[in-house]
């Protein structure tokens, strides 16, 4: 009776959280074609922020659904002094699908309206896929060693088509988030990866640096974003059938310093190198406060 229960309060908030998509893809969908077909750009800018704010009240009602359910306990810390009319960077290690939800809902309203690299492909994607396209969700394809020895000719397209894209964010206040590791963590990868920390995959600069390229003069600050699921990885089934995911979010502030916005990632070996040698101190620095948390965390 138990388990049936946990599984019908799963079909419920997910059921929330379809109806609570659904809702609002419609004013998003229209906003959006009203801004597509209106070639002005300072109504588009307004257009914008209006489908932002739709944005937020989305997440929003996806927040209530989850402390509804009783699942998420999260514990942030570095937030303080964040501003929701800044351009911002986040940089975060990534464990689950969760992940986004949880981000979503402790950065809502404090920074403006998070947006993710997006894998072309995904633009097909039920409701979602259009949704992203409409708030303005950065699109990546990215082509393999393989595929470009084939086609040299398409070295640095993917980096351009990028680039073109997040060239919409000028005007309107935004945060780029940047999972570094390029995917979810496992133990599996870590050793495959042959990863130097004990919690983290190597970090993947490919993603930063075309958001730094792109953006970089825009960006106030980089969010070093450190999560935490103390007692594993949440899923998301069980964070729907109110199982309890505490996790905890460290936030730190750092400043976009001038070689980052010099460099030539694409064509300049070097520059590229002190790219990886740079992030490669960040995450020994995650690594260790990830360290540091679970010892905490396992004391109490």
């Amino acid at each position: 009776m138990t388990a049936l229960l946990r599984h019908l309060r799963g079909i419920l908030v997910f059921s929330g959280f379809s109806i609570n998509t659904i809702f609002w893809f419609v004013p998003i969908m229209l906003m959006a074609i009203i801004k597509l077909v209106v070639p002005i750009t300072s109504f588009r800018i307004g257009v914008t922020r209006i489908l932002m704010g739709f944005g937020e009240h989305w997440i929003s009602v996806n927040s209530a659904i989850l402390q509804a359910a009783g699942s998420i306990d999260w514990q942030s810390r570095g937030m303080e002094n964040l501003d929701k009319d800044n351009w911002y960077l986040v940089m975060v290690n990534h464990q689950t699908w969760v992940d986004i939800l949880v981000l979503q809902q402790v950065f809502n309203r404090r920074i403006p309206f998070l947006k993710f690299f997006i894998k072309r492909q995904l633009v097909w994607f039920p409701l979602l896929g259009i949704a992203w396209w409409a708030l303005d969700m950065p699109f990546m394809k990215r082509f393999s060693k393989s595929y470009l020895a084939k086609n040299p000719h398409m070295k640095g397209k993917d980096f351009e088509t990028t680039r073109r894209a997040c060239e919409k964010f000028q005007h309107t206040p935004t945060s780029v988030i940047n999972f570094v590791e390029g995917t979810r963590f496992s133990e599996d990868k870590r050793l495959k990866r042959k990863s130097p920390y004990r919690h983290l995959l190597s970090p993947r600069s490919g993603g930063f640096a075309v958001a730094i390229s792109s953006m970089g003069e825009l960006f106030g600050s980089i969010l070093d974003v450190t999560m935490v699921y103390p007692e594993g990885a949440a899923q998301f089934w069980d964070m729907c059938c109110g199982g309890h995911v505490p996790v905890i979010i460290d936030v730190r502030e750092r400043p976009v310093d001038d070689w980052l916005l010099a460099g030539d990632y694409e064509d300049d070996r070097e520059f590229r190198s002190r790219v990886h040698r740079w992030l490669g101190e960040i995450w020994q620095e995650k690594d260790e406060l990830i360290q540091q948390i679970l010892d905490v965390v396992r004391v109490q």
